[in-house]
């Protein structure tokens, strides 16, 4: 990577954590060619959106990723306190293992994980918005608050174990052999991306939800027509 690669749209060249909090978990080749032969896609881009109506910036995040018997790889987002958000929008595609739902919101907490069998990597990401002067595009701002390596958690929840999907976590250690805990609050989201790197041939949301009223009844995302139409 070139030194004006690490640079960001505005600021000072980002340091490595910063970095790997921004673009999140980066995968060696060969686990990239095992991805795309085995039809999975997984794009944890977040970019930074105008919405011209109401004045405002906000962050833009897909749900997308999925499984096949030996690998999975996913990407999801949750609030700043780990509770499900709305999606903006539901994506149907002909294929599987692709994308999902797309979200937007001024502040994002990515939950990422990769599955080789029964081994886990999983990273969770804070993104906000942070101003840099009156009608100037805000920059993107993007922090560490959970990477674990080598996780492990012996059940084949792709297979004979598939009940257990979204109820386990796999474990992670430091390099001592210390126990990692993930932030409390993002456990049922990170359980529920244990699920989704598991979930074979997955076709549906894990994570972001539709969006709903106080009742819990679902809202239409059907637009009006126009009257000149």
């Amino acid at each position: 990577m070139t030194r004006d690669a690490r640079k960001g749209v505005h600021g000072p060249e980002l340091d490595h954590h910063e970095l790997l909090a921004r673009q999140g978990l980066r995968f060696p080749a060969i686990i990239l060619r095992h991805l795309r032969s085995a039809g999975i896609y997984c794009q944890p881009t977040v970019s930074i959106e105008h919405q011209h109506l109401a004045k405002r910036y906000v962050l833009r995040g897909v749900e997308c990723g999925g499984a096949v018997a030996d690998l999975g790889v996913y990407s999801s987002f949750a609030d700043e306190q780990g509770n499900a958000l709305a999606w903006l929008q539901r994506v149907d595609t002909v294929g599987v293992n692709g994308v999902h739902a797309i979200v937007v919101a001024p502040a994002l907490v990515r939950i990422e994980m990769l599955r080789v069998q029964r081994t886990y990597d999983v990273l969770i990401t804070r993104h906000g918005l942070r101003g840099v002067g009156q009608n100037q595009r805000p920059r993107l701002e993007s922090s560490i608050l959970f990477y674990g390596r080598r996780g492990t958690l012996e059940m084949e929840l792709w297979g004979k174990d598939a009940a257990f999907r979204g109820a386990v976590c796999p474990a992670f250690y430091s390099r001592s052999g210390e126990a990692l805990s993930v932030p409390v609050e993002f456990q049922d989201a990170l359980a529920r991306i244990a699920a989704a790197v598991c979930c074979v041939g997955c076709r549906h949301c894990h994570v972001l939800q539709p969006l709903t009223t106080p009742k819990g009844q679902m809202l239409s995302t059907a637009a009006p027509l126009s009257d000149n139409a």
